[in-house]
């Protein structure tokens, strides 16, 4: 009986011996695995430095189980905390990468991704994500600056020419014109790349409609000018012909570059052709009068092959296109004012010189005159118009060859000759410098004669006396007539070679291959041209009254 007592108490104490061990085996596996996952929580945490290590701990199991469960469950909630925390600055990662990728991912395996990488939970971790997290919203900002800026432009663009800006910016993403609530604008590198390409081809367009604009605004103006336009009509193109000459930045005004304004540019235009190809002998007929009125005022001759006789002939006939005939005379119109201004240093050297013929042409007739001393009225005016005369006389010789030197510099320069009313400068000027070279040596031969006639005079009173001639005052009014129509009396040749160079009647125009290119000065477009003076022998009152006196006595003598 006591031995199965004493063998039943051995197994309840073996018993009690087993499950404490179990017991104590249950709380040392409870307490590796709670030290396990408490290592493993601070490693992911990153917090190695809050708590004691477990090593470093003392008390029974269960003390040590009270110990580690606290600061288990404390790490459990911070880790869960730290998860928050990274799955929101993930999930912001996400949604901005997607934004600028252009695709979004789902949130399912957004958190797939979180729990695969849960390891590494500490702060480092979570500062790393924060930067990557900042530097995205900075590039997110920067595109989203970027796509306004390009919406801004195309939106201007569109405003100038005219288009639908809603339409245009749809075509590159439906979000650009306007977002829902909540909803950005898609700022995606698909969606900047085409914007770029949209105001590339908006800016393309506008240069396009510039240069087209600009050209009918050409072609108008020239054809309001062809036709006299009045400006009322004129101002119903004013926003065309505003632009001309304006560089592709300088146009900005709303709808300036519209289709509609185009179009109705190219219908006016058109009109005014059709106008001008009804009305193109009247145009041709006006220009040629322009031409020949600026080459009138230069003494140039124009060109007679478009004259309006021959132009009417050849449109009439439709030999000619009158576009092109009424370009070349403008061209001719443009070179004759080109010339014009090479001339005018010579021209005005040319009316110096006619000014100073006419003058010297005054003064011979001044000299002349027999009453030129009286006390009548007004003659101390033409004494010093005289005494004016004379200074402006002597200086022709050297206004000639200052004349004659910039003549030959201007045909050497241009390689043509310098024409005037048709006849050549330099000829006429030489046959001035001719004709003045001849009047002075018949004056220096008539006062040779006169020398002479006065010597034989003289011997003759000293042999026979002084004696009255009955034909003296007879012989001087002969020879007076002879100065009115140049004729003379065949019976004394000596008096009539006094006679003509008394008259002054010799030929001294200019005449160039045997043709006299004018007469009296006087062309026959009735414009005055650049003439030697008509008296070229200025002979004094006391020399005009002598010789018909020695030749009166001479035919008086026996």
């Amino acid at each position: 009986m006591l031995l199965e007592l004493e063998k039943e108490c051995l197994e309840v104490y073996c018993r009690k011996v087993d499950q404490a061990s179990h017991a104590r085996a249950r709380l040392h596996q409870s307490l590796a695995d709670k030290e396990a996952e408490l290592a493993f929580l601070i490693a992911s945490i990153g917090d190695r430095n809050l708590h004691s290590q477990p090593e470093k701990r003392s008390g029974t199991l269960k003390e040590q189980l009270a110990i580690i469960t606290p600061q288990l469950e404390e790490l459990r909630l911070r880790k869960e905390e730290r998860i928050k925390q990274f799955t929101e600055v993930k999930g912001q990662i996400q949604k901005i990468s997607g934004e600028i990728s252009g695709y979004s991912q789902r949130n399912d395996v957004l958190l797939n991704s979180i729990n695969g990488e849960d390891d590494d939970l500490s702060l480092r971790k979570l500062d790393e994500y924060h930067a990557h997290l900042q530097a995205l919203q900075k590039e997110k900002s920067d595109r989203l600056h970027k796509v306004l800026e390009y919406v801004n432009e195309v939106h201007r663009l569109c405003a100038v020419l005219g288009m639908d800006f809603w339409k245009t910016v749809s075509e590159v993403h439906p979000s650009l014109p306007e977002s829902a609530p909540g909803q950005t604008k898609n700022i995606s590198n698909k969606t900047l790349e085409g914007l770029s390409q949209t105001i590339q081809t908006l800016k393309n367009e506008k240069k396009l409609r510039i240069q087209k604009l600009q050209d009918l605004g050409t072609s108008l103006v020239e054809l309001w000018n062809l036709m006299d336009t009045s400006m009322e009509e004129r101002e119903r193109y004013r926003n065309v012909v505003c632009n001309l000459g304006a560089l592709d930045n300088e146009v900005t005004s709303a709808g300036s570059l519209a289709l509609d304004i185009i179009d109705e540019a190219e219908v006016e235009v058109e009109r005014l052709n059709l106008l001008k190809a009804s009305k193109m002998k009247e145009l041709v007929l006006k220009k040629w009068i322009e031409l020949v009125e600026i080459c009138r005022r230069a003494h140039m001759e124009p060109d007679a092959s478009t004259a309006p006789e021959k132009s009417n002939a050849l449109i009439d006939a439709g030999m000619v296109d009158p576009s092109e005939l009424l370009a070349n005379i403008e061209s001719q119109i443009l070179k004759a004012k080109e010339d014009v201004v090479s001339r005018k240093e010579i021209m005005d050297r040319i009316e110096k010189w006619l000014a100073a013929c006419e003058e010297e042409s005054w003064l011979e007739d001044y000299n002349r005159d027999e009453n030129r001393y009286s006390a009548s009225k007004g003659a101390h005016i033409n004494l010093k118009r005289a005494e004016r005369a004379r200074v402006t006389v002597t200086k022709i010789p050297a206004l000639v060859e200052n004349l004659k030197a910039k003549t030959r510099a201007w045909e050497e320069e241009k390689g043509m000759p310098f024409v005037y009313d048709g006849v050549r400068l330099l000829a006429m000027l030489e046959e001035y410098t001719f004709a003045r070279q001849e009047r002075e040596e018949q004056k220096k031969r008539f006062r040779d004669q006169k020398r002479l006639q006065e010597q034989f005079l003289t011997e003759q009173e000293a042999l026979f006396g002084s004696k009255p001639s009955p034909n003296k005052n007879h012989s001087i009014k002969r020879v007076q007539g002879l100065r009115a129509n140049g004729s003379t009396t065949p019976t004394n040749r000596r008096l009539s070679m006094g006679g003509a160079m008394i008259s002054g009647n010799f030929d001294l125009t200019p005449r160039v291959n045997g043709i006299t290119p004018r007469h009296n000065g006087i062309g026959k477009d009735g414009r005055r041209r650049p003439a030697a003076p008509l008296n070229y022998v200025a002979i004094c009152k006391e020399d005009t009254v002598s010789l018909p006196s020695v030749a009166g006595s001479e035919l008086g003598s026996p």
